[in-house]
């Protein structure tokens, strides 16, 4: 179980709090939808469930103990712009290759193609550089998976491939996988449960799976 307990943030003392006292939890092989407008922090959410940032007050746990402060984190962040999660100066097989190398079925799932490993990131465009994000993220040593507006800004083919290619991962392996966005036809189409950030008191309300 991915589980945030009792979170509470915000950027400074004298600035509003984006939530507080906020649990959370994503169980292995369930899909968890987080929805909200825009300022009510689902960004600074998943960042602190992936170990980005820490929280004013409140701890992240998985499986019970602390996220890992060193090695490969067994919470995955995928970001919405790809080139926030690259090294610009490692050829695309380095990047592919940072944890463990991801599997040939989901290389070929993701529409990755060979000569695409000898390239550097700046050579690729917008949705082949997510791809190529989502392979590194998905390798066998994690375990959930967090999915800030991933394919927001891709084109509806290169949005159907990469939710085909990550459902059919995470089902498989039985990886828990929150997908935050705004995008309320995208939750449901994804099922599981949904949490909406904005609800009243800027706090949790959970909606049933459709």
């Amino acid at each position: 179980m991915l589980r945030g307990e009792n979170l509470s943030f915000r950027y400074g003392k004298n600035q509003p709090w984006l939530f507080q006292n906020l649990n959370i939890e994503v169980a292995p092989g369930e899909i968890v939808g987080l929805s909200g407008a825009s300022g009510f922090g689902k960004t600074t959410l998943g960042k602190i469930l992936a170990g980005y940032i820490a929280p004013r007050s409140g701890i992240v746990t998985v499986n019970g103990q602390p996220l890992p402060k060193r090695g490969y984190s067994p919470v995955q962040l995928i970001f919405q712009n790809p080139e926030l999660s690259v090294n610009p100066r490692w050829r695309i097989e380095k990047i592919l290759h940072e944890g463990q190398p991801p599997e040939q079925e989901l290389l070929k799932a993701l529409s990755i193609h060979s000569n695409w490993l000898t390239r550097w990131p700046h050579e690729l465009s917008g949705g082949e550089l997510q791809r190529i994000a989502v392979a590194r993220s998905l390798n066998p040593f994690t375990r959930y998976l967090i999915a800030d507006e991933m394919t927001a800004m891709l084109d509806a083919n290169t949005q159907a491939l990469i939710w085909q290619a990550v459902t059919a991962y995470t089902r498989q392996h039985k990886l828990g996988l929150l997908v935050v966005s705004h995008e309320a036809a995208l939750l449901k189409r994804l099922g599981g449960r949904i949490i909406d950030l904005s609800a009243k008191n800027r706090g949790f309300s959970p909606i049933l799976p459709h």
